[in-house]
């Protein structure tokens, strides 16, 4: 078996036969020719049910993450939406952590809750929680796993909770945008389902929305397949394109961005007006040895909390030069954010209400020694 950045680059890559181009052709079409009625080439008929691009993305997702299947959305929360609807029955559970993304969390409360469906938060870090969580549980209980989580880069361990949800007879759903699958294999690991937000890190260039469900057992994969098809939740084949040609470069992004995201969390760590960096690469995260367990790099994600209060956190959100003040993550650049009033919005006011003195920080591939001093400046205003 070839290694990962192999893979990357090669899985569901074939040359084009007729020509032999390098690049698979992006197939920009609505509708196929039939050679009759039925008569199907290659099994496409309409675009929403398959084209050539999008499979090629999804044969490669499932190839990276160990899948049987895998499908490409136009976005992340369409894919989680996709997976929920295919699983859940009304009476069922989600067990979800307490610092998960907040649109994952609208999603299930504001979408799902209301069609009959038990939500339950617990700290997902703390296995003895999460198995008082799911004791007599429903028939159909999804265990939804975020490791690290955005923002505040808690880190669960997937082994153990892949575990404890299999014993409570749960889905385990691992949600990898944050780690990617060059750094994290959560079906490895032991989890049924992997689902991304392919817009971060796996796109990585800031110009694509998409998701991705990435399935070990193919009864489901079935099930989200058709609910995909009949709700219409596709990724376009340009959107598929542009994903794949950003995973051919993940594996050497990923080492980059996480030895940048290494220097600029040490740097920020001995600032005084620093009251607390959260990125599980530090010795002192408590989550660093299950990280350095499961994990082939820490990411390039981190947070930090100002000594100064909410206000200091704006002005430095605010004060950065080469980091974007921007919503989303995962790109080449590197971006900053505000998640009280950016990202996790949604749940101000709630237990996953994130502290208001918090900035999040996607650390780009940029040099490192220009990461550093922007924050520096940044802080020093």
């Amino acid at each position: 078996m070839t290694e990962f950045s192999t893979r990357a680059i090669h899985a569901g890559q074939e040359p084009d036969g007729p020509t032999g181009a390098v690049i698979p052709p992006l197939y920009l079409t609505s509708t196929y020719v039939q050679d009759g009625i039925g008569g199907l080439r290659g099994g496409y008929e309409y675009s929403r049910s398959g084209n050539p691009t999008r499979d090629s993305l999804q044969t490669l997702l499932a190839d990276l993450d160990g899948g049987v299947a895998a499908y490409s959305f136009s976005s992340g929360l369409a894919g989680e939406d996709a997976l929920l609807r295919a699983y859940l029955e009304p009476g069922a559970r989600i067990v979800m952590g307490n610092d998960v993304y907040g649109g994952t969390h609208r999603l299930a409360n504001r979408l799902h809750v209301p069609w009959g469906i038990d939500l339950v938060t617990v700290e997902m870090s703390d296995p003895d929680r999460v198995r008082a969580a799911l004791a007599d549980c429903p028939a159909k209980t999804v265990l939804w796993v975020e490791t690290p989580t955005n923002p505040l880069m808690k880190i669960a361990d997937i082994e153990t909770l892949a575990a404890i949800g299999h014993e409570a007879g749960a889905l385990v759903v691992v949600d990898n945008t944050f780690a990617s699958p060059a750094l994290q294999q959560p079906i490895a690991l032991g989890a049924d389902v992997v689902v991304y937000s392919t817009t971060k890190y796996l796109g990585g260039h800031s110009d694509v929305v998409g998701g991705a469900v990435v399935l070990r057992d193919q009864e489901l994969a079935e099930q989200v397949a058709f609910v995909q098809f009949g709700g219409g939740a596709i990724s376009s084949p340009f959107d598929a394109w542009l994903t794949i040609r950003g995973i051919k470069t993940l594996s050497v992004r990923m080492e980059r961005h996480s030895a940048n995201a290494q220097t600029v969390a040490e740097a920020l760590l001995a600032h005084p007006a620093v009251e607390h960096v959260y990125y599980p690469g530090l010795p002192e995260h408590p989550g660093h040895d299950v990280a350095a367990k499961q994990m082939r790099g820490f990411g390039g994600m981190l947070s930090v909390a100002l000594a100064g209060g909410p206000e200091a956190a704006k002005r430095f959100a605010e004060s950065t030069e080469l980091f974007a003040l921007a919503e989303s993550l995962g790109g080449v650049e590197s971006l900053i954010g505000y998640p009280s009033e950016m990202t996790h919005a949604s749940v101000k006011g709630t237990e996953l209400a994130v502290p208001e003195n918090v900035v999040r920080l996607s650390v780009g591939i940029e040099d490192a020694g220009d990461l550093v001093a922007d924050v520096q400046q940044a802080l020093e205003r």
